[in-house]
């Protein structure tokens, strides 16, 4: 099966959001065997949870160089519990024998946003990067946030034939905040005329939530490419769309995003 699949593993999927520095270590195993079973080629980015927003919000590292605020420790710190992050995943693909290359975006990368700087690397395996602290030509430093990676590989590289954010807890786009929401509240499809109601963890994300991710996921679909939300606490469901099947899920269609 030829083409490439782009897929997020949400930070609020693979770690526990609520305890520092926590992998939820069943689920990433389970994202891996599914990973096992793909014959496209790969490109997988992942969130940071438990491992970088907490103390990336507390030093407001993605406002840049502050200079009332000694951010250099939260700054080395951040980078270090992503580089444990990915290890947590990358430990799991060896499991599986699965060929790999790991690219943190700190050594590639410049700015955040969706015409961050830098020339995407791609690995003939698995190309994993994440959502990292990079350095800025005008703040000094920032966060660059997954979902603007992927954005960039999304539409930058060739053959993508699907672009999948998985996230936790949730099936996909909900008309109303998770805590309210019905089977009946999940958008089967969804595009930028119409109305939702994200509730973003200000307290806690830095890179802008869910709002970020659907604007990301709108302008991909812009591009004519197959984008989904899905619950990856259900991994067959990646699976069952990367095969070209439907499954529970959000499909963000075009619209004027």
């Amino acid at each position: 099966m030829s083409g490439k699949v782009v897929i997020k593993f949400g930070g609020g999927l693979i770690t526990d959001k609520e305890n520092m520095c926590t992998p939820n270590l069943d689920v990433i195993d389970s994202l891996v065997d599914v990973l096992s079973k793909v014959e496209k080629q790969i490109i997988l980015v992942h969130g940071a949870g438990s491992f970088g927003h907490m103390k990336a919000k507390k030093a407001r590292l993605a406002e840049g160089r502050l200079p009332d605020l000694n951010q250099d420790i939260s700054v080395r710190e951040v980078r270090e519990d992503m580089l444990l992050l990915n290890k947590y995943l990358t430990d799991s693909i060896q499991r599986y024998d699965l060929d790999y290359s790991t690219y943190p975006p700190r050594d590639w990368a410049i700015g955040t946003g969706p015409d961050f700087k830098g020339n995407l690397p791609l690995s003939d395996g698995i190309t994993v990067v994440f959502g990292d602290v990079v350095n800025d030509y005008e703040k000094e430093f920032t966060i660059l946030s997954g979902d603007d990676l992927m954005y960039r590989y999304a539409t930058e590289i060739d053959d993508v034939d699907c672009v999948i954010f998985a996230m936790g807890g949730v099936d996909g786009l909900l008309k109303v905040p998770p805590s309210e929401a019905t089977e009946n509240d999940l958008f089967k499809t969804w595009s930028p005329d119409m109305n939702f109601e994200g509730k973003h963890a200000t307290e806690f994300d830095v890179t802008g939530g869910i709002g970020l991710k659907v604007t990301r996921a709108s302008m991909i679909a812009e591009k004519g490419i197959e984008v989904w939300l899905v619950n990856g606490m259900y991994p067959e469901r990646i699976l069952e769309l990367i095969e070209g099947k439907t499954a529970i899920g959000t499909k963000i269609v075009s619209g004027n995003c």
